[in-house]
């Protein structure tokens, strides 16, 4: 899938950096009294997974409309607004893994 070797060193360390950061965030203070179940453990993987995979697959959706749009761009630039739109509607799909992230976080 992925062929270029820094090409799998940046994904790599995206995902993994997508993955313990939120469950980081969610970290509380505590003596050793408060340990997290794995059920909590297992909660903050997959909040961390479904915000990762939608950044992911938002990130490339918008490499494959931005490319296209710059094409379309160079032979109709009066369809600039159209472009806009389309390459705004990836973004949507960060905020809903977002949501989702938080939804999980928070039961």
């Amino acid at each position: 899938m992925i062929k270029n070797k820094l090409a799998k060193v940046v994904f790599g360390s995206t995902f993994f950096t997508a993955m313990i950061v939120p469950a980081m965030a969610l970290a509380q203070e505590g003596g050793a009294a408060e340990l997290e179940t794995p059920a909590q453990i297992a909660k903050y993987a997959a909040a961390g997974a479904s915000m990762c995979i939608a950044a992911m697959s938002a990130a490339y959706a918008q490499a494959k409309i931005g490319s296209a749009a710059a094409g379309t761009l160079a032979e109709r630039p009066e369809v600039g607004m159209n472009m806009i739109i389309m390459m705004a509607l990836p973004e949507m799909i960060v905020l809903l893994g977002f949501v989702i992230a938080f939804m999980i976080g928070t039961m």
